[in-house]
């Protein structure tokens, strides 16, 4: 099972990570430079063989266990990744679940989606007692919002959503981001 120590390693030397949402991005992603992988799709028949696809090329693989078709948000389902699969972690918007997923070993990652100022001083609140080994903020083309979340809390953030060419990714470093999550292809590829 991979450390956090190397997670938080491979998040800071490979900031752009590979949004996989579907059969051809994996296949991009398996050639990319990038070395961790957010699986967004799948169903609970195949996910383990996307997963494995990704680990025998080398790449950190976490689960958005919210987005595999089949799967409910329980328990049972982050105990059916970390038994069925060699995924790394999970990503989940359910404190619950990344919770769990920690108890099960997993590296987890919280998502979070900033819709307006409620959004963001809830996000500030939550991240006080987040048990997450990383956060993405969505969307992440708002340097201004992630400079904000980014001084309330230690821990890395990552931002998604929206993240669309090289100027998008160099915003969101700069305004405190250690990673950058996209489904453009182009972006895996700087």
């Amino acid at each position: 099972m991979l450390g956090k120590k190397k997670f938080l390693e491979a998040l800071r030397d490979s900031p752009v990570i590979a949004a996989v949402k579907n059969p051809e991005g994996l296949q991009n992603c398996l050639t990319s430079d990038c070395s961790i992988a957010f699986v967004l799709y799948g169903d609970m028949l195949n996910i383990a063989g996307i997963v494995a696809q990704l680990k025998e090329a080398g790449k950190l693989a976490f689960v958005h266990i919210d987005l595999v078709d089949g799967l409910t948000s329980q328990d049972v389902v982050v105990d059916f990744i970390a038994k069925n699969t060699c995924a790394d972690g999970i990503i989940s918007t359910k404190h619950s679940l990344v919770r769990h997923a920690k108890g099960c070993g997993l590296l987890t990652v919280q998502r979070f989606f900033v819709l307006d100022s409620m959004a963001l001083f809830n996000i500030s609140r939550q991240l006080a007692t987040a048990e997450a080994d990383a956060v993405e903020i969505l969307p992440g083309v708002m340097p201004k919002v992630i400079r904000k979340i980014a001084a309330t809390t230690d821990k890395p953030i990552i931002a998604g959503g929206l993240i669309s060419d090289k100027e998008d990714v160099i915003n969101a470093l700069a305004a405190g981001a250690v990673s950058v999550s996209s489904t453009q292809r182009a972006i895996w590829f700087l």
